[in-house]
C-alpha cells in the first residue's frame, strides 16, 4: 500500500481545528487585551498567553499532521488528544457564565444563543469530527498491522 493511497479526505478535520483555534491564538499571543473577555486582570493575561502559545503550537502539529498518512499512531494520537481537548472545552464553554460582553442581539438572546453557547457547540462539533475521522480511518490502521507469525 503506498502511502498517497493512505489518505482521506476526512483528514479536513485537523484544518477545521486550526480554523476554529488560530484566531485566538494569535489575537491572545500578540493582543490578549483586545479580546472581548470580561474582567481582564494582569494574571489572567498572563495565562491567556500562555494557553494561546500551547494553542498556536497544537495548530501547528494539526498542520504538518494533516498531510500524513492516516495509519501513522501519532497523527492518531493526536486525534484523540483532540477530540478530548475540544470535548472538554465545549462543556466547559456550555458551563461557563457569562464572560464575552457581546451578544448576537435580542432574537438569539431570547433563545439562549450567546457566544460562549455558540463558540461551545464549535468545540463540541469539531470534535465529533474527530470520532468520525477515527471510525473513517480506522481501516488504514488495521491493513497497516501486521498479520500472525
Amino acid at each position: 500500500m503506498s502511502v498517497n493511497a493512505a489518505r482521506s479526505p476526512l483528514s479536513v478535520v485537523f484544518l477545521l481545528h486550526i480554523a476554529l483555534e488560530i484566531p485566538l491564538a494569535i489575537q491572545g499571543v500578540w493582543s490578549p487585551t483586545s479580546l472581548p473577555f470580561v474582567q481582564l486582570n494582569n494574571t489572567t493575561l498572563v495565562v491567556l498567553k500562555l494557553y494561546s502559545a500551547l494553542v498556536f503550537a497544537v495548530c501547528g502539529v494539526a498542520l504538518l499532521c494533516y498531510s500524513l498518512p492516516e495509519f501513522l499512531p501519532g497523527k492518531r494520537a493526536l486525534a484523540i488528544g483532540l477530540c478530548i481537548y475540544h470535548t472538554i472545552c465545549s462543556t466547559i464553554l456550555y458551563q461557563a457564565p457569562r464572560f464575552i460582553p457581546m451578544s448576537f442581539g435580542p432574537m438569539f438572546e431570547s433563545y439562549k444563543i450567546t457566544p460562549e453557547g455558540v463558540w461551545g457547540t464549535l468545540h463540541g462539533l469539531v470534535g465529533l469530527s474527530m470520532v468520525f475521522w477515527w471510525q473513517g480511518t480506522v481501516h488504514y490502521a488495521q491493513m497497516m498491522r501486521p498479520g500472525p507469525q
